[in-house]
């Protein structure tokens, strides 16, 4: 039976290699011995279809109980948080205060909003607490991943290799070198990439993902390389079984 040609499978084993370094995350050492810090520290912005949750604690527990739909029995002050839907204008209705746009704001903004129109309400005397959260990040991941589509993860932050991680990981075939990641904000879209096999990614903008964040994984040239080979490989097995089936017939 022929074999297929030694240069070949040399030349397959070298271009499919994938270097160790390429596989690890976060190795070497800070640039210029900087000391590792966060960059994301812009609040972020409510956009459409985000998800807020609004709670407010208050000595007055029957008024709280007017303003917020309450899913459970009221404790002595607290009232269950309630989750609100951004919708396609930018609002949130709350019983009582009515619709209040968020669109654009950061949730200290919105819980000052908030607090302004219980002004309106609430006695002098009475102490209020109002408290308004993202209610989980979501975010869709795609490419060479193990578990590719949307994802919401219960968070107030998250970093990308969090990120990662709860979708299964990147595979060998993904470059780690070379993750995109995609912003959307109501102020404009952007698209950065950051190199997760590097130690200075923890100072990237994008380390901490945002909510409606796309992350891309694009594949390793090492894996083009190969998938472009099979038809070859192929070619070059039929071609070997066909010559072994010749010589075999001959040889009756």
């Amino acid at each position: 039976m022929r074999k297929i040609p030694l240069f070949l499978v040399l030349i397959f084993l070298f271009l499919s290699c994938v270097p160790t370094k390429d596989l690890i995350y976060l190795s070497g050492t800070p640039k210029e011995n900087k000391e590792i810090h966060k960059i994301n520290t812009n609040p972020y912005k409510l956009q459409v279809g985000d998800n807020i949750s609004i709670d407010v604690t208050s000595d007055n527990v029957n008024l709280v109980a007017v303003f917020l739909k309450s899913s459970g029995s009221l404790s002595e002050n607290t009232s269950s948080p309630v989750i609100y839907s951004i919708d396609v204008n930018g609002n949130i209705r709350m019983p009582i205060l009515g619709e209040i746009n968020v669109l654009g704001y950061t949730t200290k903004e919105v819980r000052v909003k908030i607090e302004e129109k219980f002004a309106n309400y609430f006695m002098k005397e009475d102490s209020y607490f109002v408290s308004v959260k993202l209610d989980g990040i979501k975010y869709t991941i795609m490419g060479e991943i193990n578990s590719p589509g949307p994802k919401v993860v219960y968070q107030n932050q998250l970093s990308i290799l969090d990120a990662i991680t709860f979708s299964g990981d990147i595979p060998i075939s993904g470059d780690k070198k070379n993750v995109e990641v995609i912003r959307i904000s109501p102020s404009g879209n952007k698209k950065v990439t950051i190199d997760l096999t590097s130690i200075n990614a923890l100072n990237s903008e994008i380390f901490f993902i945002q909510n409606n964040d796309y992350i891309n994984i694009k594949a390793l040239r090492q894996k083009s390389f190969t998938e472009g080979l099979k038809p070859i490989t192929g070619i070059v097995s039929l071609i070997s079984l066909l010559t072994t089936t010749v010589l075999i017939l001959r040889g009756l």
